[in-house]
């Protein structure tokens, strides 16, 4: 069973974060830009009144619409959303459900989709080299950055189209 205590010990121990002033949430710092990753749920009582911090509740940013689904269809007695959420990448996470390990990995897989790519890659490199080898967890995302080679060339260059007049996508381009 996790509470606000063990979400500011893991929150806070990662490289970057920072624990909001005036708010149970914690930001990392993303292109000049705070990016939220964990708060507190604010709970809406009563139709039309203002919502309140629900102290049980934590809403944790997750990498994509397909992650959040997973989540929510695999264990709704942990995670669960609210019509506010729709459409927005974050699930909301009974404390007492989860685990301090369970709270772990879902801080750190928050943070990592809101980090900079140099703080992710330096939180990697930072691991034992035992651990970093396979880290892959069934039906979680890897932990190693998978990212490719960036090309030499400038952003906006584009690669040739391929000599039977197609489009890179197999569909003849458009006249």
């Amino acid at each position: 069973m996790a509470d606000q205590d063990d979400v500011r010990r893991i929150a806070l121990s990662l490289q970057g974060a920072r624990e909001e002033e005036n708010h149970f949430a914690f930001t990392v710092e993303n292109k000049g830009k705070q990016k939220g990753f964990a708060w507190v749920w604010l709970e809406r009582l009563a139709p039309k009144k203002p919502r309140v911090p629900n102290p049980d509740i934590l809403a944790v940013r997750v990498r994509d619409a397909a992650e959040k689904a997973i989540l929510l269809a695999g264990d709704p007695e942990r995670f669960f959303t609210e019509p506010h959420y729709n459409g927005f990448p974050a699930v909301l996470v009974r404390l007492r459900a989860v685990t301090p390990a369970q709270l772990r990995k879902l801080l750190v897989d928050a943070w990592r989709c809101q980090a900079p790519r140099t703080l992710v890659e330096d939180a990697a490199d930072a691991r034992p080299p035992a651990r970093r080898a396979g880290l892959r967890a069934r039906g979680s995302r890897a932990v190693e950055p998978t990212t490719r080679p960036r090309s030499r060339e400038s952003p906006g260059a584009r690669s040739p189209s391929p000599p039977d007049g197609r489009s890179r996508r197999g569909r003849t381009p458009r006249r």
